[in-house]
């Protein structure tokens, strides 16, 4: 297990991983496998998306904003409510199959951490086996 930390450029942030991530299942000498990656935060996840054109990232941003927005009548008085209602939808973990030591992700797809309550420093954990 391998943890890599990143740190979000704003509140609402989907960054990619994915070298990070391949950059640990390359130092594992795992030829084939699996790859769990996990988030360790409850205002944050991570998912797999497409990595060619950031505006599908700025649309899953906007979507997640306009269903869950920052001020909505919540009971949590932190003023993070709307994060953690995201980082739910979103998920804390995602497993990946690995094959020839290499991430099986499709051409367009990437390894996103997601940020609801940034700006932050945010660890990731990577497993292997």
């Amino acid at each position: 297990m391998e943890r890599f930390t990143i740190r979000t450029p704003r509140r609402v942030a989907m960054v990619s991983i994915t070298q990070n991530v391949q950059s640990i299942v390359d130092n594992s000498n795992v030829d084939d496998g699996i790859c769990v990656v996990h988030v360790m935060h409850t205002t944050a996840g991570v998912t797999i998306n497409e990595n060619a054109d950031p505006s599908v990232c700025e649309d899953i941003e906007a979507t997640l904003s306009r269903l869950i927005p920052h001020n909505g009548n919540y009971r949590h008085g932190e003023g993070n409510s709307d994060a953690h209602l995201k980082s739910v939808l979103v998920g804390p973990s995602v497993c990946i199959p690995v094959s020839n030591g290499q991430l099986v992700l499709g051409t367009w797809q990437g390894v996103f951490f997601c940020e609801f309550d940034g700006p932050r420093t945010r660890a990731v954990v990577v497993q292997v086996k």
